[in-house]
């Protein structure tokens, strides 16, 4: 699609605004920023300033009877929430009288705001209060802008658009699109996620992907006519172009563009009007500063120096009691590392357990990877060390009070600024984990550095672990869901910490084309600068090459909106964009710690099977739970539907119940109820007719553990807590779990006297849920992220 941006129009203007030391354009400045950027229908507008005689000749060019006066000052955003907005007759007596009396009135209605709200004063009112106050409100004010009067094309809700660019610390320039108007927050609140409003980051999205996401929201079905009564009221060629000029209006005033003369930190129209068939930009802002550069990221294969080591080497290990260094000491050893490749760090001690000691860092030469257990005082010296003089290539910073703690943020940002100059050095410097981090398992490299006592986190480490590399910026998250993963162990865990170098984006990235994974879980509480852009980039790469990202963003609290003038924050604040973005990415992003893990749980079972589709066969022993399979078959954004069975599937079912006996009581349908009178081998032979059935997607079956004709009993006399026998469920599932080449989801809703037969499945691999609704809704889920990561690598 052609685009008609003038970006040397649109330089040009930040050039004036800025030579006047100011980096927020007026509106009507905006307005020839917008017309630059290929806006076909900006409003015909006239800056009524102090020094100008208005006449009834300067006010014929506007075509309506009335004329709209919107105030102009740099500190007075929301117009309309102090009386900065009116609509007056076309008559110049009229337009000077009601400009005049809004100047006073914004004067007085301002001032009062800031009174009230200390935390929101601006730089040229501090100090300032009653009439002193006021005063310099009205000072600042430039004038009215007087701008054409645009009826509505209909007065429905929802048919304005609001469109902005935002730079954002994480993912760089982000979009915005979505309802519009006064009431944009409004929506947002109240409507689910990516329904009333999408963003998406201009480096990683084109405006077709773009459109698409924006055709699933409330606006689109608006704007295209779509409701019940209205007509559709703009082109999807309009809107395409639109998006178009501001994605690459976004991409060029970066400082991703190495060129890029300004930056700009917020262009926002709220709203385009739809009038005529045409998009007019009612109301815009915009705030843009100097060119500026961001740092890039460091290459990543130094990782595979921390992951698999050669050498390890320990500081902090105590010879007297257990410390952390001990731990971690124990730990590494219990993972099968060479104890011959081991070295400690002791003033003191010529060996702990068997290891010898160096007294300080001049004797250790050059080693894969230094863990790092003492107090954060030490660290920095430390951290000159071994930058200087190459003692590490890798090196794991355990403890806290790196940043995190109060008092310590200027000495550990000089300290990050070290470790990345070195990155620019011949030879890269050496990479750190952490600090504040638990440490990292790597069972490939034979490698445990996590510093919680075995006792306190048992590993299953004879144990084939599972295709999962786990990051985390919780240690105690990643210990956690460690345990629950019933595939085994997470092949890697890794616990980033603070962050001072390596980042969630660089595990990202490493992990994408690592062999023997096939999901990637992470739980972030909050990126670095551009890590969120990096992170996208890293998902891309890891779906492309058939792996599965499973993401939980913690922390919800809005964020950002005093830190921006427009209503962007507001209706896209922090963990929406975040979301929005690794979501875009190919990222599988869960809504609670709970979809989390029974999402990370069902990756591993199933990441290897094919899903070709969302049709699904369910069955159970219990008639609520039939129908309960039939009532979840939709879940939030994803859906599944009820398969019909082919003959062939019909005929070996009515050949079960006929050898069972219980053709007489029991109806072939989809979901199967099964009678409590059903033998084992009509369960597996029913799962293994829906195997070969090619119209069935996935099957969802209740282990049946309450019927009394199957071989699987809770028993509290014996110590698995339950009997079988041969041929039953429990002894056959795992096996057929695991060949069938299509999705098979297990639960019991049984109670807690059952609880051991589901351990004795999950230690076998398989993952069992506490009910048909748990087990559905994170089956329609994964079924709607697998279909769509083919779609994105077809694309």
């Amino acid at each position: 699609m052609k685009l008609y941006i003038d970006f040397k129009e649109m330089t040009r203007i930040f050039a004036n605004s800025a030579n006047e030391d100011r980096y927020q354009l007026y509106e009507h400045e905006t307005y020839g920023l917008l017309r630059a950027l290929g806006s076909e229908s900006v409003p015909e507008h006239l800056l009524f300033s102090r020094d100008i005689r208005l006449t009834a000749d300067l006010l014929a060019s506007f075509p309506e009877n009335k004329v709209v006066l919107k105030v102009v000052s740099p500190d007075v955003v929301h117009k309309s929430d102090v009386g900065g907005v009116k609509v007056v007759p076309r008559l110049a007596g009229k337009v000077r009288s009601e400009s005049r009396r809004m100047v006073d009135n914004v004067s007085d209605r301002f001032a009062a705001f800031l009174e009230n709200n200390p935390d929101q004063v601006l730089e040229p009112y501090q100090g300032l209060s009653g009439k002193a106050l006021r005063d310099a409100v009205n000072r600042r004010i430039r004038g009215v802008l007087i701008t054409q009067y645009l009826p509505p094309e209909s007065d429905a809700l929802g048919n304005e658009l609001l469109v902005s660019l935002r730079w954002t610390r994480e993912f760089g320039m982000v979009i915005t699109a979505g309802l519009g108007g006064t009431d944009t927050e409004l929506f947002a609140e109240r409507f689910r996620t990516g329904q009333a409003v999408i963003s998406a980051s201009t480096a990683h999205v084109s405006e077709e992907e773009f459109f698409e996401l924006f055709q699933k929201t409330m606006a689109y079905e608006k704007l295209s006519g779509q409701t019940r009564g209205l007509d559709r009221l703009v082109s999807d060629e309009q809107i395409l172009e639109c998006f178009g000029a501001f994605i690459a209006v976004g991409n060029y005033f970066s400082p991703l563009n190495d060129t890029a003369p300004y930056i700009i930190e917020e262009l926002e129209v709220n709203p385009f009007a739809m009038v005529d068939y045409e998009m007019v930009p009612l109301d815009g802002l915009c705030q843009f500063a100097p060119p500026f550069k961001v740092l890039g990221n460091r290459g990543i294969d130094p990782i595979g120096h921390l992951l698999h080591p050669q050498s390890v080497a320990i500081i902090g290990v105590s010879a007297t009691k257990m410390n952390f260094g001990r731990n971690i000491l124990q730990n590494v050893i219990l993972a099968g590392f060479p104890r011959e490749k081991i070295t400690l760090v002791s003033p003191v001690a010529h060996e702990i357990d068997g290891i010898p000691c160096v007294k300080d860092l001049t004797g250790l030469g050059t080693v894969d990877l230094l863990v790092i257990a003492v107090g954060a005082q030490q660290v920095p010296t430390l951290v000159d060390d071994i930058i200087d003089n190459q003692r590490a290539r890798s090196v794991i910073l355990i403890p806290g009070g790196l940043g995190e703690k109060k008092g310590t943020q200027e000495r550990t940002r000089k300290m990050a600024e070290k470790i990345h100059h070195a990155h620019g050095l011949e030879g890269g410097g050496p990479v750190f984990l952490g600090g504040n981090c638990l440490g990292m398992i790597s069972h490939k490299g034979k490698v445990d550095t996590f510093f919680t006592p075995e006792a306190c986190s048992p590993k299953r480490r004879h144990a084939d672990p599972g295709p999962v590399a786990l990051i985390s910026q919780s240690g105690a998250f990643a210990l956690v869901r460690m345990t629950g993963l019933v595939s085994g162990d997470p092949a890697y865990n890794i616990t980033v910490g603070n962050q001072v170098d390596l980042t969630i984006g660089d595990f990202i990235t490493w992990f994408a084309a690592a062999e023997n994974i096939g999901i990637i879980c992470v739980y972030v509480e909050g990126f670095k600068d551009l890590d969120g852009l990096h992170a996208c980039r890293g998902i891309r790469r890891a779906v492309g090459n058939g792996k599965q990202v499973i993401v939980y963003k913690a922390g919800r609290t809005p964020e950002g909106k005093k830190a921006t003038s427009g209503h962007t924050a507001s209706v896209a604040g922090d963990y929406m964009v975040c979301t929005s973005c690794l979501s875009q990415a190919g990222a599988l992003v869960t809504d609670t710690l709970e979809e989390f893990d029974g999402l990370m749980n069902l990756a591993s079972a199933l990441h290897d099977k094919e899903i070709n589709g969302n049709r699904v066969a369910g069955m159970s022993p219990a008639g609520f739970e039939t129908v309960g399979i039939a009532d979840s078959l939709l879940s939030r954004d994803s859906c599944m539907a009820l398969a019909e069975f082919d003959s062939g599937t019909n005929k070996k079912l009515a050949a079960l119940f006929d050898t069972a006996r219980l053709t007489d009581i029991m109806d072939i349908k989809n979901p199967l109820d099964l009678t409590p009178g059903a033998p084992d081998s009509v369960y597996m032979g029913a799962i293994e007719a829906m195997i070969q059935d090619k119209s069935i997607d996935a099957i969802v079956i209740s282990l049946g553990s309450l019927s009394p004709a199957t071989g699987d009993t809770p028993s509290a006399d014996v110590p698995p807590g339950y009997t079988t026998v041969p041929g039953s469920i429990t002894t056959l599932l795992p096996g057929l779990v695991a060949s069938a080449p299509k999705p098979i989801v297990v639960f019991n809703d049984a109670g807690r006297a059952h609880d051991p037969i589901n351990e004795r499945l999950r230690q076998k691999g398989v993952p069992v849920f506490s009910s048909c609704g748990r087990a559905m809704s994170l089956l329609a889920r994964y079924t709607a992220y697998r279909l769509r990561l083919r779609s994105l690598k077809q694309t």
